[in-house]
């Protein structure tokens, strides 16, 4: 379907910019960090049901914080058409929570860019779409949940959310993302890795001397670690880059002169499309088993799947119809590129094979304390989400 003029003037029309911050303030009131994000569900869930929606409130085996569902039918039941989805996270990331406060054009907290603004757009999308009459064919399911930000959660909920049926033909994603159509991005898991020796901590005078060193061990599996991102480099995207594995921490002992029994390490390794993730756990763990036979220590390993990798079809209709509401709104098409970070994309994708769209509004301050989102883009956001679901589920 292509998008009129008048339906953009109906809809630019109908968003109410108050409604979007007093939402947004809301939501970005009630702390919700990830695993504990009930008061922030609860909030959405009070906000639909106050604006005439019907809420339901699927666990997705999280009991602690339901899921947050909520539906828009077609205002001609009669048509049938696609279902656009649009789905978001309410918790946050473990840092000291941070009130709202809207100052000129931005609104601030904790949650504001990451991402309860853009979920207060997709509300209000919802909103203007049933205000305006303009959803004829098809509809729109609105899914709100926890259980997002790593190393916290891992998407669990949302995973089995998508597993029960949760689930639209295709997805819009307000994570703040707003320079580039994502097509293509890297699925991620973290690991620790942790290297014992048998006998206790010593001072450094007294270590038996037929003891292997846990720090030397440590020191080797960086380096063996160095020849493997030197390998995957030769695995690369033209748009998302090359595979990695990456050592952010490493630590052991207690006092400079005490020979440790324990050192660990942390860090995470991220592949492209094409490549599983029980080829990348199989081959990490080859290299443990390898260092632990050479260095004579005991190696053990967490390794944690985070997200699958992600691709968008540029032919999926989907596409079409977002391009035609960006461009409606903002005057031309929105280039392609990567996907910097995994997100719920990742899961539609992979568990699915629903494409999604993550584009959200102009914000920043992401996993940091300083938060914020542009409102006027926020308004922006809503508009474009509610179009692209007038053109999508024709």
């Amino acid at each position: 379907m292509t998008i009129s003029p008048t339906i953009v003037q109906t809809l630019q029309a109908a968003v109410d910019r108050q409604r979007l911050i007093d939402t947004a303030v809301q939501l970005i009131a009630a702390p919700s960090p990830t695993g504990r994000a009930e008061k922030a569900c609860d909030a959405l869930a009070q906000i639909l049901i106050a604006d005439g929606f019907s809420v339901e409130r699927p666990t997705g085996g999280h009991d602690r914080a339901p899921a947050v569902v909520a539906r828009l039918r077609s205002s001609n039941p009669g048509r049938m058409g696609r279902v656009l989805q649009f789905n978001g996270h309410l918790d946050t990331v473990h840092l000291p929570f941070v009130p709202p406060q809207v100052e000129g054009n931005r609104i601030t907290g904790s949650g504001a860019s990451d991402m309860k603004g853009g979920i207060a757009a997709a509300v209000e999308a919802l909103r203007i779409l049933r205000d305006t009459k303009t959803l004829a064919p098809g509809s729109v399911l609105l899914t709100a949940h926890d259980l997002h930000e790593a190393p916290w959660g891992a998407g669990q909920q949302l995973d089995q959310l998508i597993r029960d049926g949760y689930l639209g033909d295709g997805v819009l994603l307000p994570e703040p993302l707003c320079d580039c159509l994502p097509v293509v991005g890297r699925g991620g898991a973290t690991w620790k890795v942790t290297i014992r020796r048998p006998g206790p901590p010593v001072h450094e005078v007294m270590r038996p001397m037929d003891e292997p060193s846990v720090i030397a061990a440590g020191a080797e599996l960086v380096r063996r670690l160095g020849h493997l991102g030197d390998q995957l480099a030769a695995k690369s995207d033209p748009i998302a880059g090359t595979e990695t594995v990456f050592v952010g921490q490493i630590h052991s002992g207690e006092i400079f002169n005490q020979y440790p029994q324990e050192c660990w390490l942390e860090g995470t390794r991220r592949w492209l499309p094409g490549t599983g993730r029980p080829e990348v756990e199989k081959e990490f763990r080859a290299l443990l088993s390898d260092l632990e036979r050479e260095t004579q220590t005991t190696v053990q390993a967490d390794f944690r799947f985070i997200r699958d990798d992600f691709r968008l079809d540029l032919q999926d209709p989907l596409v079409e119809a977002f391009q035609q509401a960006y461009e409606a709104v903002s005057g031309q098409r929105l280039a392609v590129g990567p996907k910097p970070f995994m997100d719920d994309g990742n899961s539609f994708w992979g568990l699915a094979r629903r494409p999604a769209i993550t584009h959200g509004p102009h914000a920043g301050g992401q996993h940091t304390v300083n938060e914020w989102a542009s409102i006027d883009d926020l308004a922006r956001l809503a508009l474009v989400y509610a179009l692209t679901a007038v053109a999508y589920c024709a």
